[in-house]
């Protein structure tokens, strides 16, 4: 097919995804031009951004394309509709995912819209490793062939309107794949690592980061029996199922197991603990999710059986999903499944199909 007429607009980040999404799609004769978003105002010492490294990557990228790089700054839109919301969700003791509500309200909202509106694009495109299907005017959204990469997980709050505009050049690719194709044309971004930590804000630990923005309250480690085992520094410093960082190694009994956090006791700011990575307490039967989305607004036949993740790289769960409102589900697992976490995410699948997903409000205890 011919795209000569059709013009995408790729999210350009520095990175080799986006990069080689831009060359598949010149090659496939669109009419090819790259955003770059900046996203978040602070720079420092410590080196939390690197807006600065990137842009110029992606310049270098650009000018090696020959496609020309439109520059936007969405950084106080990411600091009102994903950072305020990302340090609430940690105040109340949860632990949640801004990659998730970024692509919401920043890449598919505020670029999608910019993209389409005023630079006329007929398509964006990002570098995420997912696949869209497109049968009987239906857009599906499928996992990426890498099942190691496939970011599908963090894409289940789009909505098929919006999927009949969207682009995953590399979902049919392995991540392998991409980094030779990036050699092979030249990139010089073709080894560039994975971004990882929060988005946008980089690689620092999370514990320093979030020291800068919530004050730090300590209070009790505690068994699950009640015994004061030890003391933390403020409960958003912690996970579920976390084990490092507790400072509690030596308060170990017979067993000589190493002590997991369970739980989170926001009114008497307690972090409750047990012994082993097998305990009960760790495990859950179910959850409750609410702020779901269908992403085909299918009527689907509740119960219904499927499988999901409830956090990134998992192997799919088997499961029944049941009807609780417009916007909120009860999902009970087959089997049992370690650390359930408030604030992170669940994702509905049938085969390779993402449905759905919802934020997990809260876990069902196998006890």
């Amino acid at each position: 097919m011919i795209n000569r007429k059709k013009k995408v607009i790729i999210a350009m980040s520095g990175g080799v995804d986006s990069s080689v999404s831009a060359w598949i799609l010149k090659n496939k004769a669109y009419l090819v031009e790259g955003l770059f978003m900046k996203n978040w105002e602070e720079e420092d010492t410590n080196d939390y951004c690197h807006a600065e490294k990137d842009l110029c990557d992606t310049e270098s990228v650009c000018k090696k394309l020959n496609i020309y790089l439109h520059k936007i700054n969405f950084s106080q839109e990411y600091w009102d509709q994903v950072f305020t919301q990302f340090l609430y969700q940690y105040k109340e003791g949860k632990t949640p995912n801004p990659d998730i509500l970024c692509n919401k309200e920043i890449k598919f909202k505020l670029f999608f819209d910019y993209s389409i509106n005023q630079l006329k694009a007929d398509y964006i495109a990002t570098g995420h490793y997912a696949r869209i299907l497109r049968k009987n005017g239906i857009n599906y959204l499928l996992k990426g062939i890498d099942n190691n990469k496939d970011q599908s997980y963090f894409l289940y709050t789009l909505n098929t309107k919006q999927l009949e505009k969207i682009l995953f050049p590399v979902g049919l690719f392995k991540k392998s794949q991409i980094r030779i194709i990036a050699k092979k044309i030249g990139l010089k971004v073709a080894e560039k690592k994975d971004s990882t930590g929060i988005c946008f804000i980089g690689p620092k630990s999370i514990n320093i980061f979030l020291s800068k923005y919530l004050k730090e309250k300590k209070g009790n480690i505690i068994t699950i029996d009640g015994e004061i085992v030890g003391k933390h520094n403020g409960l958003f410093y912690y996970t579920l199922g976390q084990r490092k960082g507790l400072r509690i190694g030596g308060m170990k009994n017979k067993h000589n197991m190493p002590w997991y956090v369970v739980d989170k006791n926001i009114r008497t700011n307690s972090l409750i603990v047990a012994q082993g990575i097998n305990n009960i307490y760790l495990m859950s039967i179910g959850l409750i999710a609410e702020q779901v989305n269908w992403i085909n607004n299918i009527q689907f036949k509740l119960p219904l059986s499927c499988k999901i993740k409830t956090r990134y790289r998992q192997n799919d769960v088997a499961c029944q999903i049941k009807y609780i409102d417009d916007s909120c589900t009860k999902v009970l697992f087959d089997f049992p499944v370690f650390a359930v976490t408030p604030g992170q995410s669940v994702v509905f699948y049938l085969s390779d199909i993402c449905i759905g997903g919802g934020v997990i409000k809260s876990k069902l205890p196998l006890i």
